[in-house]
């Protein structure tokens, strides 16, 4: 990427902000949005991620400068990528039981971010823009001339295991396991996997696709200004653009198929562009945990990093929660989550370290799902430590797990179900938990 913009600045603070970046001096246009002529003879080319007339405080969208218009491209032919599921197969028959996944083997497949890309589960429809899907990526080849762009939903990735640099039409992200990024539906991005171009392995990370609402920050309620993920610790990349010349591949998503066309250009020659639409990458070290201090085990929804609405209030068509490190203080209280059944289904990873309610079942790049009004909680192990333990201040170190949480039932894929790393004895976990009662 050629960058020449006014300094070495890499990427521009808020999440939602109405950014303005140029990689070279003088080519965003003054006053106007499509002058006659744009500075440099660059092409204006508007997109929308909202609806024109969607509230002001909900708009989004960004003005592109461009050295040629994503109009010039080849035909479209169907491409194949067999292991990407769009929305919900209701086909399978699925019973109310807890499910989880050992992680996910790295396996020798010389596949890029795109190919690498395996759906666990899904749910809603991408037509009827609800719902989301929760993949794996499994990929050990950068893409080189090759983007994506995905005009089904939004991509919410959590690297799990390798660097992701993520070049997009508005700038380059560098995104480490700890890291999320957020890229907007539509925007043509291409994924390069440093650390394993090194020779470190294969990398695999969690993708949550948004069909619904875009994501967007929690409000805080009795929370109050601060707390949780702040706006101003979400970055956006500056201007750049590619100047080598040669063409490129564009693979497109489409109403749940996939298409592939040729192009004599980058995709990626945006040479300004200003606007509140932009992909953005967030470190969840800087996530401002809130719990309690007094006693019981808190909601986990005080953990909430990102949420996709719905039209009900307050039932969220996707929340995007973590647990991150973070001490444990309350007294008289079992300290990690209870039994229990929600209304809400559960799709959970773990990035690395140890989840304090399966401290031995649960792996980092594994998975696990409790759909609505599935029983779950801690395993016999946890449940005995924590009914035992001395309460004094404990810090939570080294962990970060998190939660693809939906208002609609998860169904797992065929590949899913069939996969070797599925654990069919997930339920023996709870098998030892004996009646203690004594009247």
């Amino acid at each position: 990427m050629t960058n020449h913009s006014t300094a070495e600045r890499r990427y521009q603070s808020g999440f939602g902000n109405e950014y303005a970046t140029e990689a070279v001096a003088g080519a965003l246009p003054q006053g106007r949005n499509s002058p006659q002529r744009a500075p440099f003879d660059l092409y204006p080319e508007l997109i929308s991620g909202t609806a024109f007339t969607a509230p002001r405080h909900e708009n989004r969208r960004s003005w592109m400068y461009r050295r040629q218009p994503s109009v010039v491209s080849g035909r479209y032919q169907a491409y194949a990528q067999p292991h990407w599921q769009t929305g919900a197969d209701r086909s399978i028959a699925l019973a109310p039981e807890p499910l989880r996944w050992h992680p996910i083997p790295l396996d020798d497949a010389d596949v890029d971010f795109v190919d690498g890309i395996h759906t666990l589960a899904a749910n809603g429809d991408a037509e009827a823009h609800s719902g989301v899907a929760a993949h794996v990526y499994l990929a050990s080849r950068s893409m080189e001339r090759r983007a994506f762009v995905n005009a089904d939903g939004e991509m919410l990735l959590v690297p799990q295991q390798g660097r992701l640099v993520i070049t997009t039409e508005m700038g380059v992200l560098d995104v480490k396991p700890g890291e999320i990024a957020l890229l907007p539906r539509g925007v043509a991005f291409k994924v390069a996997l440093p650390d394993s171009e090194a020779g470190a392995g294969p990398s695999r990370g969690y993708v949550c696709e948004n069909y619904g609402a875009q994501f967007r920050l929690p409000e805080l309620g009795p929370i109050g200004s601060n707390g949780l993920a702040n706006a101003r610790d979400f970055q956006a990349p500056v201007a750049a653009f590619e100047s080598e010349a040669g063409g490129y591949e564009i693979v497109k998503k489409f109403a749940g198929r996939f298409w592939r066309a040729p192009t004599k250009q980058s995709p990626f020659n945006v040479v300004a562009w200003h606007g509140n639409l932009a992909p953005v990458k967030y470190d969840t070290a800087n996530f401002m945990t809130i719990g309690s201090i007094s006693f019981d085990h808190p909601d986990p929804s005080i953990f909430t990093v990102l949420t996709s609405p719905s039209d009900t209030p307050g039932t969220a068509n996707c929340d995007f929660v973590i647990f991150p490190p973070r001490w444990l203080v309350m007294e008289d209280t079992f300290r990690p989550p209870w039994y229990h059944r929600n209304l809400m289904s559960e799709f959970m990873g773990l990035v690395y370290g140890e989840y304090d309610a399966k401290p031995g079942g649960f792996k980092p790049g594994g998975a696990s799902l409790h759909n609505a009004m599935v029983p779950h909680g801690p395993d016999e192990e946890a449940f005995e430590k924590a009914s035992h333990a001395d309460l004094k201040p404990q810090k939570l170190d080294n962990t970060l797990a998190f939660m693809f949480e939906s208002r609609l039932r998860f169904i797992p894929t065929a590949w899913a179900l069939q996969s070797p790393a599925l654990d069919t004895d997930y339920a023996d976990c709870w098998a030892g938990l004996k009646d203690q009662f004594k009247p």
